[in-house]
């Protein structure tokens, strides 16, 4: 058994984590993952405010609060919203800008004149103007791959222009300002020659706008990414990565971020229209149901350190009871520690999926609702995942559950390394009463 864990140990340190490591440094993926977050509190805001137009309460309700609330928002409904229009509907214009930004940061090129011209060719392909009107429908989450594309293109393209000296050469007595200016000319022609013929084509061929049509080819991998094989093959390879002292959020986050947006865009576009919605695996599921207080799912292991009898796992969960309790919990897997640690490598690696499989099943046999709404990731578990459900505080239940069931989980394992700690400590002479620590 020592020898299998030992080649497991050694596979995860040699092979695992480099192929990480490139990946969690990759100057495309960096930026996805920076402009998402850029890009976050627009949603966060809007998602906030899409709960007052649905609120979490039966059309047949009598309660008087209820129906207050039912009435205020059917009148004003149209008010309401055109917050929600303004940043979570169109949320795929803030991701575009986002991510060229932070590639063109990297590449030291002008980071805000890029982000410009990223944003023209993406409303160059998802909003072409028809009668005086400009199309919205690909502009929230059926564009979200489109943008990330687009940023990506344009921003590699501008480096292509810029590497090679194409483009429009001043004298150095013109102003820095106005140079910049004509700097664009060429990157703007350049974009609209290669993505507007792309566009165009599309629309006459399949009557479908670029995004759509984008969307349309990634609707299988969006399906697969929502079933529940891929949602605790997302669970373990992130947990693998922290395990070997990586960053395994960061990544699979990441790389995840466009499939989770897509399906609380689409949810809410469901509720929007009056239909079931369908879509599980969001930002907030993965927070506040799977990694209950941090990656492993670990606050039912702090509760477990308040209660120990050894004096290091003690203060570990004072010192991590308050940071788990916000979804930080760094100080568990470094401090105890958790990273590399063969006793721990189990429950670390099972809690979560176990997790994954109880919150799935509530939401696929309708115990529980739809995520609708995108929540902070520090907001508290009990909290983020009524929040992110419209305020159905059923779930409540299920996240305390969630936590005794990983308690339960990680306390063989915990008791194990108690043990282990306790012979140490015990093994070590007490400090004499008049020693003094000299600094």
């Amino acid at each position: 058994m020592m020898n299998i864990s030992q080649s497991l140990f050694s596979f995860i340190e040699n092979r695992i984590s480099p192929v990480a490591g490139k990946i969690s440094s990759q100057r495309h993926i960096m930026a996805i993952r920076d402009g998402f977050i850029a890009a976050m509190p627009f949603m966060i805001v809007g998602s906030f405010l899409l709960v007052f137009v649905y609120p979490p309460f039966s059309a047949e309700s009598s309660w008087g609060f209820a129906r207050s609330w039912l009435a205020l928002s059917g009148k004003y409904e149209s008010q309401i919203l055109t917050p929600f229009n303004m940043t979570m509907g169109i949320m795929s214009i803030y991701i575009t800008a986002a991510i060229a930004y932070n590639l063109a940061r990297r590449y030291q090129l002008d980071p805000f004149m890029t982000a410009m011209l990223a944003l023209m060719g993406f409303l160059l392909v998802s909003a072409p103007q028809a009668n005086g009107n400009m199309p919205t429908v690909a502009l929230g989450g059926v564009g979200i791959f489109t943008a990330v594309i687009v940023a990506i293109y344009v921003t590699e393209l501008t480096r292509f222009l810029k590497h090679h000296n194409i483009g429009i050469r001043l004298p150095p007595q013109v102003p820095a300002n106005i140079k910049q200016s004509f700097d664009l000319l060429i990157p703007i022609l350049a974009v609209i020659i290669t993505l507007y013929p792309i566009s165009m084509g599309v629309q006459a061929l399949f009557d479908q706008l670029l995004p759509q049509a984008i969307m349309a080819l990634f609707q299988p991998l969006i399906s697969a990414a929502d079933s529940l094989p891929a949602i605790l093959l997302a669970v373990l390879i992130c947990h693998l990565l922290w395990f070997a002292g990586i960053h395994g959020s960061a990544i699979v986050s990441g790389m995840l971020q466009a499939f989770w947006l897509t399906n609380l865009g689409l949810n809410q576009t469901d509720l929007a229209a009056g239909l079931p919605l369908t879509h599980i695996m969001t930002e907030a599921f993965w927070n506040f149901l799977i990694v209950i207080g941090g990656s492993g799912a670990t606050f039912g292991l702090v509760l477990l350190f308040l209660r120990s009898k050894s004096v290091h796992l003690r203060a570990m969960g004072k010192l991590s009871l308050v940071p788990s309790m916000f979804n930080i919990n760094e100080p568990v897997i470094f401090g105890t520690p958790i990273v590399m640690n063969p006793t721990f490598f189990i429950p670390f690696i099972l809690s979560p999926m176990i997790n994954a499989v109880v919150a799935y099943t509530a939401v696929t046999t309708n115990l529980l609702p739809h995520m609708i709404s995108l929540v902070p990731w520090t907001s508290p578990a009990p909290i983020g995942a009524a929040w992110a459900m419209g305020w159905d505080f059923r779930v409540t239940v299920l996240v305390l559950l969630l936590m005794a069931l990983s308690a339960l989980i990680y306390y063989p394992f915990f008791k194990v390394y108690e043990k282990q700690l306790l012979a140490q400590e015990q093994a070590e002479p007490a400090p004499e009463d008049d020693e003094a620590i000299v600094w």
